[in-house]
């Protein structure tokens, strides 16, 4: 799925990171909680995003976000220097 679900809604942000200061848990293989899905927006540049299950590979750029789905395992890495990159974190709407 390369889309959020239409009963979503933003809830957080976080910092904005460039090829320097991604941090390093981003790096390597991590996932969102339960509930929790993300958008990773690329401002400037390209960034690697490697999905283990079902395996993928894709370089997203300013026109194309990714897409994490709750709990699924991932990791991401600057493909181009610069690279300008935020994550926005979504959840369920209530009520």
């Amino acid at each position: 799925m390369n889309e959020l679900p239409m009963n979503v809604e933003a809830y957080s942000r976080s910092p904005e990171f460039n090829q320097d200061t991604l941090p390093a848990a981003l790096r390597k293989q991590h996932s969102t909680k339960a509930g929790t899905w993300a958008l990773i927006h690329v401002l400037e540049g390209k960034l690697t995003y490697r999905i283990y299950e079902p395996p993928s590979e894709t370089v997203l750029e300013p026109e194309k976000p990714g897409v994490v789905r709750p709990e699924q395992l991932h990791e991401v890495a600057p493909a181009s220097t610069p690279m300008r990159m935020y994550v926005e974190f979504y959840a369920v709407r209530k009520g």
